[in-house]
């Protein structure tokens, strides 16, 4: 038999989400490989579409969209990625169930993983450095970015926030980080000296990130959390900046006044990685997907792992994941 998470209705993903057995797969067919699955990440992203889901569906719907683990078959007759074999090590993204220990994944999907990646690295692979490219890349429509203007970015302690200030260094953007408290803020000072990181939690952060800023403009901000602290980013962008959100971990919506979209000229822009699945040309995902490769190979210490657990401890994990002051991702490992 073989195990999976699934759910059947929204709601808190620990009280809702759950393991079920099955059968195990058959042969895959042509145009499938199939995956042994040897670990899989806790994504936030993950966690917010089972909180979505319709409360009383009744269907049940697979959990998770990357896992790492070793090619066991092919299909007859089936193109694959360079490195994709019998026994390879693999990541497959995006496939909709892939919290199984098995994963019949369309071939198209289905990544080599470099040699240097270990495999905490490789169960989170794609994901996350696809954000952190797919970010850089719309921050960088600004024609300040690269220049003179300063690009702003809250919980830059997260995987995504981490891997996106490694990049910016990498290609001389300047940045400010921006997260919750003190602690967060000392820690990655240690993990990038020559960025700027301000807290939150000191009543005159937003005249800090001004001072950071040192007089250039800030001219885009980066944001997954929303509420206030959004409204707060709007303020301290430059006229013709622009906020882009990529996600909802803030309950309250963004109270927007007209008047600052008029004298300020403000963009606001909504940016997901279910965007991205959806949206982006083959050609483009394929780039993105190559550079993300790039991106676990030259900075495989920002790919914090905040603990393992099994699939008997699937609550536990969950709750891990959203834990407060959380560094890294939380991985499963499904056998």
């Amino acid at each position: 038999m073989s195990r999976r998470v699934v759910y059947t209705r929204g709601g808190p993903p620990a009280d809702v989400l759950t393991v079920i057995e099955e059968p195990e797969p058959a042969a895959p067919q042509t145009g499938q490989v199939l995956v042994r699955t040897t670990a899989f990440p806790v994504h936030p992203g993950d966690l917010q579409a089972v909180e979505a889901y319709p409360r009383n569906s009744g269907q049940p719907a697979p959990a998770g969209i990357e896992a790492t683990g070793v090619v066991e078959a092919i299909g007859p007759d089936t193109p694959v990625a360079p490195g994709v074999e019998p026994g390879a090590r693999v990541t497959v993204f995006p496939h909709p169930g892939a919290w199984s220990q098995w994963i019949m994944a369309a071939a198209r999907v289905v990544v080599a993983v470099p040699a240097k990646v270990p495999d905490e690295v490789a169960a989170q692979m794609l994901v996350n450095p696809i954000t952190a490219v797919m970010l850089r890349r719309e921050a960088e429509a600004h024609a300040s970015i690269g220049y003179d203007g300063v690009l702003l970015q809250t919980a830059a302690g997260s995987s995504v926030g981490r891997l996106l200030t490694a990049v910016c260094l990498a290609h001389s953007i300047s940045i400010v980080d921006v997260v919750r408290s003190e602690r967060g803020a000392a820690e990655l000072r240690k993990r990038f000296p020559d960025v700027p990181v301000v807290a939150t939690e000191h009543a005159g952060w937003a005249d800090d990130v001004r001072s950071a800023a040192d007089g250039r403009p800030v001219s885009v901000a980066l944001d997954p959390i929303g509420g206030k602290l959004a409204e707060s980013l709007l303020d301290l962008l430059t006229p013709g900046g622009k906020l882009i959100c990529y996600g909802q971990m803030a309950a309250e919506p963004i109270s927007l006044p007209a008047s600052t979209l008029l004298h300020k000229s403000l963009t606001l822009r909504g940016r997901s990685i279910g965007r991205w699945m959806s949206d982006a040309s083959a050609e483009r995902q394929a780039s993105d997907v190559a550079a993300a490769k790039l991106i676990a190979m030259a900075f495989k210490d920002q790919f914090d792992v905040a603990a393992t657990y099994g699939l008997g401890d699937l609550a536990e994990a969950v709750e891990h994941a959203v834990r407060p002051g959380k560094v890294g991702t939380v991985l499963i490992r499904p056998w």
